[in-house]
């Protein structure tokens, strides 16, 4: 007998004219435009290679592609605002002019934020819930369209190898969110505009514990009533799931489907994936079991 996966009221996304119905899990495909990705390294550098990788996610079954031009792992660089803006918004201007696709730029500029807009991206991610930029949250109120705001450790852009110890990681993470909540609204953000995102890997702790014990309590920030999403795809932690051996970052992708499914069973409305075909059929598979429950 199949366990009944949680059930919520589905929450719809609005980016100006445009609408993402999140009644079934949304599947954003992950396209790092940078020399340092952990994951990519430098093969999506070039903008070339990076439309035909954007074009390859969207054919694969990717709903929501989210652009990246600046690494945030503990050994990245920082990014000059210049070198940034020429690394994605060449990019999202050519994905949208093929595809009407959800584009999120993952960025904490709110510079690199406005123009992305202006050429046509839906959607901010900002992995320093808008403590990276004070002009940021402008931005989003300016252009009424959502925000990923994710928690982590580290107040600054780049994570660092840290390994805090927590007394409970989830409650720290929920009391982070009501203050980054209050903050937004603060600045005139709609809270419904807002999607959750509780951070993996280093961004929480170089302990892999803790990222596993977040994704098991995960149906615990439904208490916010806002999308939750969760992006585990070949993280840190997920390398030393098997006992005496480290997993490489292509090895990671099991593991991350693994968490991922157990996620979807427990309200995640969003999954973020590097390998976009792998995460369709996660998805396309579960829904099939939960259509015949």
């Amino acid at each position: 007998m199949i366990s009944k996966s949680i059930i919520l009221k589905p929450h719809t996304l609005v980016s100006r004219a445009k609408k993402l119905n999140l009644g079934k899990p949304c599947l954003m495909g992950i396209l790092n435009s940078t020399p340092d990705s952990f994951s990519d390294s430098s093969r999506f550098f070039k903008l070339d290679d990076a439309l035909e990788q954007a074009r390859k996610m969207i054919n694969d079954g990717a709903d929501w592609l989210d652009i990246g031009g600046e690494s945030s792992g503990p050994d990245s660089q920082d990014v000059p605002l210049d070198e940034e803006l020429q690394r994605v918004i060449p990019l999202i201007q050519k994905v949208r002019m093929e595809s009407d696709i959800w584009i999120s730029v993952d960025t904490w500029k709110a510079e690199v934020a406005r123009q992305s807009l202006e050429a046509g991206a839906d959607a901010i991610n900002d992995v320093t819930a808008l403590r990276g930029d004070p002009e940021l949250a402008k931005v989003v109120k300016d252009f009424q369209v959502p925000l990923v705001i994710m928690y982590s450790k580290d107040s600054t852009p780049r994570t660092t190898i840290q390994q805090p110890d927590y007394e409970d990681v989830m409650d720290t993470i929920k009391s982070f969110f009501r203050e980054r909540l209050q903050f937004a609204e603060s600045k005139g953000i709609m809270n419904k505009q807002i999607v959750l995102d509780p951070g993996m890997g280093f961004f929480i702790s170089g302990t892999p514990k803790y990222s596993f014990e977040i994704i098991r309590r995960i149906s615990e920030l439904h208490e916010f009533d806002l999308p939750l999403l969760l992006g585990p795809s070949r993280k840190s932690f997920l390398g030393g799931v098997t006992p005496g051996r480290t997993l490489n970052i292509s090895e990671r992708d099991i593991p991350g489907a693994v968490v991922s499914s157990f996620a979807i069973w427990q309200g995640v409305s969003i999954l973020r994936f590097h390998e976009v075909e792998q995460g369709r059929l996660l998805i396309d598979t579960i829904e099939a079991l939960k259509s015949s429950a």
